[in-house]
């Protein structure tokens, strides 16, 4: 049993320079654990809410003080004193707490960086890290996902210069960690060299590191990837593949997809995801239709999930009964897990086991608002992610989850699957 001495919470930027919440968990023996939460740009409809004060005088009213006070003066005083045996009874109890089906009274920041913290705080009262007691909690045995390295953006991350969000690069068949990143920063200097030549623009990056060019198309975007995984001397599809965020929700509208230019029918945007799976090293298709649009989705899925991952994000938010709709509709085959969609750590991995069960492949990823918290990089690899979607290979917030990765790799000795 753990007993919760105090929980607590302070306002701090993420890598935007926008609030967000550090919480910290002492449990009466000592133990304590920190955690940080991030926060999305584009983001789902079936999201957990992240309360935000509102007060334009503050941080053009994204202040997270609201949410720290929440922590500070409704869940201390709930939790301090009072035994949690596991994850999931105080996960539990906090959601009671709330009260409301989408955590909008006490926050979902606020209600995980709580859930966060306390697994931190248990981690160190076991004398275990982070990503074993993960592992202990899910019943799964631990190996370290594949990254999907971010080198391109557009959409919300980058300002709408194209369409779609972003385009990554992933290496199918990486004996290790250390190579992956090895070649993603060789890929990653080749695309810089490209967009100077071609745009003559300096090293401008995107909310997650990735580059954003003022490509002419969505496509121009995945013709420059491949450009610059050949230019860095690999094979695109043996070597170094490419996923695709399209974020259709971004940029749908009256029942038609506005890209690049055009107004197409939902039949007319699977033709042209039909079409870059058929043209480009392209193995997942995250988002490629609205949020609200299954139908598209089924078409979609039709006519890929064969061939391709397709990824749910803003279809799913991490929230089991989507997830089981996707399943039992033939939906989607991939599921991206954002912990902050849900709220809780308990609900985060009963969608993940959900989508294991159902034989589908798990991305777990980080979020275009991060901070230098590497806790996630335990989550991927304690819950055996298929994937893990942290952004590109720049910036703290980026690095200090690759460079987890590293460590578990190269000091704990976790490895890739396969």
């Amino acid at each position: 049993m753990s007993e919760i001495h105090s929980a607590s919470a302070i306002e701090i930027l993420d890598s935007r320079g926008r609030p967000t919440l550090l919480a910290s968990c002492r449990l009466s023996d000592g133990s304590t654990g920190q955690a940080s939460v991030p926060s999305g740009a584009s983001t789902g409809a079936a999201e957990a809410l992240e309360l935000r004060d509102g007060d334009p005088n503050r941080y053009a009213g994204l202040g997270c003080l609201k949410a720290v006070a929440n922590v500070n003066e409704t869940i201390h005083p709930a939790l301090s004193g009072r035994q949690f045996a596991t994850q999931a009874d105080l996960d539990r109890h906090l959601i009671d707490l709330d009260g409301s089906p989408n955590k909008s009274r006490l926050g979902a920041n606020a209600i995980l960086a709580v859930s966060l913290a306390f697994c931190r705080a248990q981690a160190a009262q076991r004398q275990l890290p982070l990503y074993a007691h993960l592992a202990r909690m899910a019943g799964l045995q631990p190996r370290l996902p594949q990254p999907m390295i971010n080198l391109f953006s557009g959409g919300a991350h980058a300002g709408g210069q194209v369409a779609i969000q972003d385009v990554q690069i992933v290496l199918p068949g990486a004996s290790s960690m250390r190579r992956t990143l090895e070649v993603a920063s060789d890929v990653f200097r080749a695309a810089a060299a490209l967009a100077s030549e071609q745009f003559g623009m300096r090293l401008l990056r995107a909310d997650e590191g990735g580059l954003a060019p003022a490509f002419a198309s969505s496509e121009a975007m995945l013709q420059s990837a491949v450009a610059a995984i050949e230019s860095a001397g690999y094979r695109p599809g043996d070597d170094v593949a490419l996923t695709v965020d399209v974020a259709a929700s971004q940029f749908h509208a009256a029942g038609r997809y506005l890209i690049d230019g055009e107004s197409l029918e939902r039949a007319q945007m699977v033709d042209l995801l039909d079409q870059w799976a058929r043209n480009y090293p392209v193995i997942s298709i995250e988002d490629g239709l609205d949020e609200a649009d299954w139908t598209g989705w089924q078409l979609l899925y039709k006519r890929l999930a064969d061939q391709v991952m397709i990824l749910g994000d803003d279809l799913l938010c991490t929230n089991p009964g989507r997830i089981q709709r996707a399943i039992a509709t033939d939906t989607a085959n991939s599921a991206l897990l954002k912990v902050n969609q849900i709220g809780t750590l308990t609900e985060a991995l009963e969608a993940c086991m959900l989508a294991k069960r159902a034989g589908w492949k798990v991305v777990i990823s980080a979020r275009s608002g991060e901070t230098e918290d590497d806790w996630l990089a335990d989550l991927g690899a304690g819950w055996a992610g298929d994937y893990i979607k942290v952004g590109s290979i720049t910036q703290s917030d980026r690095l200090a989850k690759y460079n987890r990765l590293l460590y578990l790799e190269q000091v704990d000795g976790l490895r890739l699957p396969g």
